[in-house]
């Protein structure tokens, strides 16, 4: 890989991770149309996911902090619930990760009728929002653990991780700034358990085609390009400009599928 090519990689994992129109997806169709060997390479993959939780934890620094200052306390209060549904939304993305590894795995085969197919999955899942109406909602038990649902099924690339926990939260009557905060730091938990079991499992040890500087290009142009990203979606999800996103996701699931 070179350093171009990690640089327009690390940008389109940066901008997709946030926007609903899968990252998986698009990094599929990035590696076919730059040619890139090593589709499932692990190490650059870890890296650049790292570089967009970074970019999450800079964006909601103030929120984190309040839950942790709130977890802290070692009391039962708003800040405590409020993470114990971000670990509840965890598990269902966590048990498909660890039972189904290799299956979720050979999806990525850089197949790009599937990726197609999935985009226009996602697609339709987004057009539904432009029909939910807010009822101003908070977020529950159940809420949490259906949401979570959503974002083990976005492990399939063209399914948005972001476009179906947001959507399936404005489904269910969630407020718009609400869904988008917890849709982006409920993230945090399955990338930083993943990366780390991918690390301590040694699985990255042999990953060694990749040299340093496309590694740093691909983390730098993640991380600056996720800061962007994310900011706009907040921006854009409070706004209720899904819609536009479900068009785009249409567009590009149907030139995948003809393309494929």
């Amino acid at each position: 890989m070179t350093a171009l090519q990690a640089f327009l990689l690390g940008i389109i994992q940066g901008v997709t991770e946030f926007l609903p129109v899968s990252s998986s997806g698009h990094l599929e169709i990035g590696h076919e149309l730059l040619g890139v060997e090593g589709h499932n390479n692990l190490l650059f993959a870890v890296v650049v996911h790292g570089a967009t939780v970074l970019s999450t934890l800079v964006v909601f620094r103030k929120d984190i902090l309040s839950l942790l200052k709130g977890l802290f306390a070692f009391q039962w209060n708003e800040e405590t619930r409020y993470v114990s549904y971000l670990l509840l939304s965890a598990i269902p993305v966590g048990v498909l990760g660890v039972l189904f590894k290799d299956q979720v795995e050979a999806l990525f085969t850089g197949n790009l009728v599937f990726v197609g197919a999935m985009l226009l999955v996602t697609a339709l899942l987004l057009s539904f929002t432009y029909f939910a109406k807010s009822r101003e909602k908070k977020i529950g038990w159940l809420d949490a653990l259906i949401i979570g649902v959503a974002q083990a099924m976005a492990v399939m690339p063209g399914i948005s991780r972001s476009g179906s926990t947001i959507a399936t939260g404005l489904l269910l009557g969630k407020k718009r700034e609400d869904m988008a905060r917890f849709s982006f730091l409920m993230v945090l938990i399955p990338i930083l358990g993943a990366n780390f079991l991918d690390i301590v499992g040694g699985e990255i040890s042999a990953e060694s085609s990749i040299g340093v500087l496309p590694l740093a290009v691909g983390f730098v142009a993640a991380f600056v390009s996720g800061l962007l990203a994310c900011s706009w979606m907040i921006k854009i999800v409070k706004k209720g400009k899904l819609i536009y996103f479900a068009a785009y996701c249409l567009l590009i699931g149907l030139i995948a599928i003809f393309a494929g």
